[in-house]
């Protein structure tokens, strides 16, 4: 999967996560201040990103990413 696949593929698992429209975000979206989810929502997409893309998150480094291109380099790192 190359980096264009992976970012359409998790901004949609963030975008179903946060009840938010994909349109609206971007790589640069930030997780505290654009989506000011509780740690259940990121629980959610840890397990979900998990489960479609094969790879193991701890959840305290998902949770300490500040944005979701953070996440995709982080889940890059693991695949």
């Amino acid at each position: 999967m190359d980096r264009k696949e992976l970012e359409t593929q998790v901004l949609n698992m963030v975008a179903m996560s946060y009840k938010k429209d994909v349109n609206e975000l971007t790589i640069a979206t930030s997780f505290k201040e654009d989506l000011s989810g509780a740690s259940v929502q990121m629980v959610a997409l840890v397990s979900e990103i998990e489960n479609e893309l094969d790879v193991a998150l701890m959840l305290a480094d998902a949770s300490a990413c500040a944005t979701v291109g953070d996440l995709i380099n982080l889940i890059e790192e693991e695949m």
